[in-house]
């Protein structure tokens, strides 16, 4: 009988191998590879932030700039040769005893206005429209497409379209309104004078409660049904069922959504510019165009970037209140 001697393991060190085990070299990924699986989403991501520097962060610093110059329409020219001013831009601004400070604030109160009912309404019809699609009918498909259609339309087509709408002589509004339902005495003007407020909140909420009955739509598929269920086996009414159920459980839903709904209309440039053209009556003279008219109509940029600038932390401010309150609500809750 013969002894065998066992095998050497491929582990152990051999004598060209100083002492290292064989093998290890294999296992250690190389220096390249090692650097192409870690570079990789960053270099992926490299085109988006050079675009996003372009288009958002190299305006908004050259604005901040601008604001503490005089850049008017003398320097348009070679706008780096405009005087440095400090603040007086932000002074003239703030100075609501004064014309330009009176006007900026008349806006302001405008703009606030305008955003809580738009906002408000696109939530609430929203909403509304929701919970009535949460159940299963016939033609609810069709209902759901024709819902959002306002907010597949182009901005400029839809607002355009109603701007013809609101014509005095030939819009359909006053055909409607006052040769058909005679609701009105006369035919009022819709896009000058008082009214213009409301043609504009109109418009607004037309092209916003979509995005919010989009949302919300899509937040109720995430609540069981066997919670209804259980609510109206211990006598619980549809009010009650909204109260205690659907509310609460859309919760992080509306969060989000009343914040970019908000953030949206305070910022509204499109709807207005092109409702009423470069001015805006004086009812509807939102801080959009109020900005618009200061920098490109009366030619003072240094004035028009000072407002952008404030307007840029009034928003910074109220969005982080707003993120502070909702999770100390969710903390309480």
């Amino acid at each position: 009988m013969t002894a065998t001697a066992p095998p050497r393991s491929t582990t152990e060190a051999g004598p060209s191998s100083g002492g290292k085990p064989a093998g290890r070299g294999r296992l250690r990924p190389r220096v390249p590879e090692r650097l192409r699986r870690v570079g990789l989403p960053y270099l992926l991501l490299f085109p988006a932030l050079i675009l996003e520097l372009l288009i958002h962060l190299v305006p908004m610093v050259v604005g901040i700039v601008i604001s503490f110059k005089g850049l008017t329409q003398f320097f348009i020219r070679d706008w780096g040769s405009a005087p440095w001013t400090g603040l007086d831009n932000y002074r003239l601004a703030v100075k609501f005893n004064q014309p330009v400070g009176e006007a900026l604030l008349h806006s302001f109160w405008v703009t606030c206005t305008f955003t809580i009912l738009s906002v408000g309404l696109s939530w609430l019809i929203g909403t509304a429209t929701a919970i009535l699609m949460q159940d299963a009918f016939r033609g609810r498909a069709i209902l759901r497409a024709i819902f959002l259609v306002p907010y597949a339309l182009p901005v400029y087509a839809a607002v355009i379209t109603w701007a013809f709408m609101f014509q005095q002589d030939t819009g359909l509004v006053n055909h409607v309104l006052h040769d058909q339902l005679h609701v009105t005495s006369n035919k009022p003007f819709w896009l000058i004078g008082d009214n213009s407020f409301w043609a504009l909140v109109i418009v607004s909420v037309w092209k916003s409660w979509p995005f919010a009955f989009l949302c919300l739509m899509a937040g109720l598929q995430n609540i069981p049904r066997e919670l209804y269920e259980a609510a109206a086996m211990d006598g619980a009414g549809v009010w009650q069922q909204i109260r205690k159920i659907t509310l609460p459980s859309l919760r992080p839903v509306n969060q989000v959504l009343v914040l970019v709904l908000f953030l949206w209309t305070f910022n509204d440039f499109n709807t207005p510019f092109v409702l009423f053209g470069n001015s805006a009556p004086h009812a509807a003279d939102l801080i959009s165009i109020h900005i618009y008219q200061s920098s490109f109509i009366t030619w003072n940029f240094g004035s028009g970037s000072a407002m952008s600038v404030l307007l840029l932390l009034f928003l910074l401010v109220v969005t982080a209140f707003y993120l502070l309150f909702t999770r100390k609500r969710d903390v309480d809750a």
